[in-house]
């Protein structure tokens, strides 16, 4: 199509010069033989041959060299009558002039194209005046002949031109073309135009997150899935660079990272994301790809699921232990000291319920209790001792719906699986639980000490990734606080009164209530 355009505009680019060549090469004959006549009709010489005995001897030299001189075909000179003094062809000398006279014996100069001797001719007729008195007239002419070949040649150069613009049009329209394909890896408009309605239709049915940022960092495309992710709301985002959009200082360091991130676990204000980059290279940094996937639920799925498993294993590990101690208490009762098996089986009731008849009395909630129950005996088996402080009680029933249990299992759990792992080893290893509601303002508050080390000055906590056992860890605490956040409420961490460290969590009971 664009090599048809080309070629259209060329040929009428050439039509239209041709119009206008011949157009210009008409008018300049005209004036080119209107010159020439006038010139000869007020030539001194002219006049005085006209009065003269013979005009016709002394005008036909004069009238040749002009006619060679100027460049005409043909001047010729004659009387009033219209018999000819001069002619090119010296026979026709005496004949009368073939041509219209009438408006030049009228005293006007005019122009005509017709046929004369030497065939059809753009002539101008012009008298010769002598005090007023027409004395005779003068007509010079160039052939329509001798006008078409001067057309003929500006034509041939017209016609190199036009060539060659075409030639240079269609090669243009190549490269063109060759660059276009190879930057469409050769789709044709109804193909793009195709996948473009194909682009729009994934990038709003995919559920996970897109992201894509040019070479200076600034979003180029972002679906309904990222929008949701980020909590970017329906502005228009396009053309703002990453560090604008108010996103968390980690994920933001993430999307402008030059490096490729792969399954990064980041926070934002409510949702745990799980985010991969890409950049795209060609040469030097295109831009980056960037996926987000939501893992918020799934990540208090596999938080329930630890604790879940903890509660497995601790079950495993007092039944082991019951199976023991069963079997000191069968083997005493063997030897005859029945007196030692019964204080024996005693206070191991003893112990075992004490903690429990503290649990249950204190907290009400049941999830709440069975996870007090589960960490006492985890901790037990690495050598904490785990203790609910008094004051602790939460009533059944107390816990707003807008409180999912689920929540509080993931704080408090990670709160109190962060003592004993910062407690571990250390002697006398002790964790203290502090949970209660007060209605005064209305809240719940957990307190979780322990004796350990202690949280290090200056420490981020709460960032994710930050964690003093290793690469790997650092989300229990980054998930406590954005849980915390999600209700209204606090969490701080201090030093508590054993010189470990002591974490508080307040959390509102009541929508609007102060935290």
């Amino acid at each position: 199509m664009q090599a048809v355009l080309v070629a259209v505009v060329v040929a009428g680019c050439a039509v239209f010069g041709y119009a206008t060549a011949r157009s210009q090469a008409e008018e300049s004959a005209r004036l080119q033989a209107q010159a020439v006549a006038r010139a000869v009709a007020d030539a001194p010489s002219v006049h005085a041959a006209v009065r003269g005995p013979d005009p016709s001897a002394a005008l036909q030299p004069y009238a040749e060299r002009v006619r060679a001189d100027s460049g005409v075909d043909f001047v010729t000179i004659m009387d009033p009558a219209g018999v000819r003094w001069t002619h090119r062809d010296p026979r026709r000398i005496g004949e009368r002039f073939l041509g219209n006279t009438a408006a030049a014996l009228h005293g006007r100069t005019f122009s005509e194209t017709y046929t004369g001797t030497l065939g059809p001719s753009i002539r101008v007729v012009t008298p010769i005046q002598d005090g007023g008195r027409i004395t005779g007239l003068v007509a010079a002419g160039i052939t329509v002949e001798a006008i078409g070949d001067r057309l003929a040649r500006q034509l041939a150069v017209l016609a190199w031109v036009a060539a060659g613009a075409l030639a240079l049009g269609a090669l243009g329209t190549y490269v063109v073309n060759a660059r276009l394909r190879r930057h469409t890896h050769g789709m044709n408009a109804a193909e793009l135009s195709r996948m473009y309605d194909y682009h729009e239709a994934t990038l709003h049915a995919v559920r996970e997150g897109l992201l894509m940022l040019d070479g200076q960092r600034r979003v180029s495309l972002v679906n309904d899935g990222a929008r949701d992710l980020l909590a970017l709301g329906r502005a228009d985002v396009r053309g703002r660079n990453v560090a604008e959009l108010g996103l968390p200082a980690p994920l933001t360091g993430a999307l402008l990272a030059a490096e490729p991130r792969v399954d990064e676990v980041h926070l934002t204000g409510e949702r745990v994301l799980v985010v991969n980059t890409s950049p795209v290279t060609s040469g030097g940094r295109r831009g980056t790809v960037v996926t987000l996937r939501d893992h918020t639920d799934l990540q208090a799925l596999a938080g329930e699921l630890d604790h879940e498993r903890g509660f497995t294993q601790a079950l495993r590990s007092q039944a082991h232990e019951a199976a023991n101690r069963l079997h000191t208490v069968v083997s005493l009762i063997e030897l005859g000291r029945t007196r030692e098996a019964v204080d024996f089986a005693t206070a191991e009731l003893e112990l075992a319920q004490s903690l429990t008849d503290q649990v249950v009395t204190a907290v009400d909630e049941p999830v709440l209790a069975a996870l007090l129950l589960g960490k006492a005996a985890q901790a037990h088996e690495r050598g904490v001792e785990l203790v609910v402080a008094a004051g602790t009680g939460v009533a059944a029933g107390a816990l707003p719906a807008s409180l999912p249990v689920r929540d509080l299992v993931t704080v408090l759990g990670n709160l109190v699986d962060n003592a004993v792992d910062a407690v571990t080893g250390t002697p006398g290893a002790r964790v203290t639980v502090t949970a209660r509601t007060l209605h005064d303002p209305a809240e719940l508050r957990l307190t979780v000490a322990d004796n350990g080390p202690g949280v290090p000055d200056g420490a981020e906590v709460f960032q994710a990734g930050w964690s003093g056992k290793g690469p790997g860890r650092g989300l229990g605490l980054a998930l406590v606080r954005q849980t915390v956040r999600r209700h209204g409420g606090t969490v701080a961490a201090g030093r508590g009164v054993h010189g470990g460290a002591e974490f508080t969590v307040r959390l509102p009971l009541r929508e609007g209530a102060p935290a």
